[in-house]
């Protein structure tokens, strides 16, 4: 047994059975061992970026890692994108990166690089396999760390030889280190200041944008008359009927500070004191009022809903139903606009059902238009590397088995960042439907540049425009292997969207806005 297949074993034992890569020539002797060994499914991206927003949408559903493979240096450097966002979600991922041969370092080779350098900025736990004979036990390392809460990236390096010498015999799984339990002194001041404060803010993030978590808070702020609020930027609220109707903390610089300006207290559960995307002139970094006092009652490591089912019981919250919100909405009429939108989505959404958001500027209002969707999922970009949308659908759909329909909003010029994915989405014949926001420019770049006080002259137009010539997205989709077709009202949106809910295959909608 070489190092590759002691390594393939080992992930196989450790749970990892989903492989999303992109191989090189310093990994055929990986390639090779997933060849001989049954049981690992291999997912091909045409790009690393691909792949590395796959692993991330597979964790945030599947909620264990899968493992990527890279082409030494520069490949991983083409996912480190994704890989931050990934980071920003909290994902669990065991990234495999081939490397030069030991003993074929100190030539410098062309691809020789500072792989360790460049993985250590997304990577909770990075380490260069020496010995053949230890890439078992690394693998089973990696995989702890990456299974470790609240989801860690982690990033083996694989040196050709290392892969090809004679190996060891696979390694055990290694036990996945309890999630921490929340601390009964932080629940305590939590419970105080809800009894005996005013304008206090329960912002939830992480796990505790759970349904369970939902139901909890929602006793919480009934009890006490606070408000909830999310994260502005999620990796996965589960939302629709049955869920509270949960706002976002919002991404305008303005809004947000509007929307926070009269909290007192913010409590915390899995989420981070909002501060801004981006610093503007004369505008502050902290979007809350510097007077307002922060209580963390769980970070983002520890187990929010254990918080939130303590502070239940502390305060003695009783049962409060959340409210119905109301029929479902009815399918957008005439023009495209984001709230036509958001209720064509949420008329057609089926049960189950997974939106991979990357909207951008289109789709800050989607929420208050979507709340009674059945009940689904939302994925959001989280570390504002845009080109996340399609790996995002493409590797949500694969972690829930391919049996739920993922619908992606995504703007155009990101998408034009990692639009290969929808060659996998086709080759594997993953059930999502893309709806392209065709505006040919990138519009959030424009209200950027006034909110720093510019106006866009031609030479700036003309770096913040995508026409000249325009992109088609229908043959882009075409020459991935995906069926597509235009929309100029949100009626045509809409009848396509419902036929592509009814097929398992991917579809593309350009939606003219």
């Amino acid at each position: 047994m070489n190092g590759a297949e002691s390594l393939v074993h080992t992930l196989l034992k450790s749970g990892v059975d989903t492989c999303f890569a992109n191989p090189g020539t310093s990994e055929m002797h990986f390639v090779a061992a997933l060849d001989r060994i049954p049981g690992m499914r291999c997912v091909l991206g045409l790009q690393e970026n691909i792949v590395t927003g796959m692993a991330d949408g597979y964790w945030r559903m599947a909620e264990k890692p899968a493992a990527t493979l890279l082409h030494c240096g520069p490949g991983l450097a083409n996912g480190l994108a994704n890989l931050h966002n990934a980071r920003r979600a909290r994902s669990g991922i065991v990234n495999v990166v081939g490397d030069q041969a030991t003993y074929h370092r100190p030539y410098d080779a062309q691809l020789t690089a500072d792989t360790e350098g460049w993985a250590r900025p997304v990577s909770a736990w990075v380490r260069t396999a020496t010995d053949a004979k230890r890439v078992g036990a690394d693998a089973a390392v990696a995989v702890q760390a990456a299974r470790t809460a609240p989801g860690q990236i982690a990033t083996l390096i694989l040196p050709a030889d290392t892969a090809w010498n004679e190996g060891a015999a696979p390694a055990e799984a290694l036990p996945v280190p309890a999630i921490p339990a929340p601390d009964p002194h932080a629940v305590r001041v939590a419970a105080r200041t809800l009894r005996e404060k005013k304008n206090v803010l329960i912002l939830l993030g992480g796990m505790a944008l759970r349904g369970e978590a939902q139901a909890l808070a929602w006793r919480i702020a009934q009890a006490t008359g606070q408000k909830v609020l999310a994260e502005m930027s999620n990796a996965r609220v589960e939302r629709g009927r049955g869920r509270m109707q949960l706002e976002r903390v919002p991404y305008p610089v303005d809004m947000a500070i509007e929307a926070l300006k009269g909290f007192e207290h913010l409590i915390l559960v899995n989420a981070k004191a909002p501060v801004g995307f981006f610093a503007y002139p004369n505008k502050p970094s902290i979007h809350y009022p510097e007077t307002a006092s922060v209580h963390v009652l769980s970070r983002y490591e520890e187990d929010g809903l254990a918080a939130l089912r303590a502070l239940v019981d502390e305060l003695g919250a009783p049962e409060a139903a959340i409210p119905d919100p109301g029929p479902r909405p009815q399918v957008g009429k005439g023009a495209p606009t984001p709230e036509g939108l958001a209720r064509t989505v949420a008329a057609l959404i089926p049960e189950g059902g997974i939106v991979a958001d990357e909207s951008v500027s289109f789709g800050r209002g989607f929420y208050k238009e979507t709340h009674a969707a059945p009940p689904h999922d939302w994925l959001h970009i989280t570390g504002g590397a845009i080109g996340c949308g399609m790996p995002l659908a493409t590797g949500a759909a694969i972690g829930a088995g391919g049996q739920r329909r993922v619908i992606n909003l995504q703007a155009d010029g990101s998408g034009m960042y990692t639009l290969q994915a929808l060659w996998t989405q086709a080759r594997e014949r993953l059930p999502v439907t893309t709806i392209v926001l065709a505006n040919r420019k990138y519009q959030i770049l424009l209200g950027e540049y006034q909110g720093v006080g510019a106006n866009p002259g031609p030479t700036a137009m003309s770096m913040l425009d995508l026409g000249n010539p325009d992109l088609d997205w229908c043959k882009l989709a075409g020459g991935m292997g995906v069926e597509a077709a235009r929309a100029t009202t949100l009626e045509q949106c809409a009848d396509l969207l419902a036929q592509s809910c009814n097929h398992q295959a991917p579809f593309l909608i350009e939606l003219m806005i």
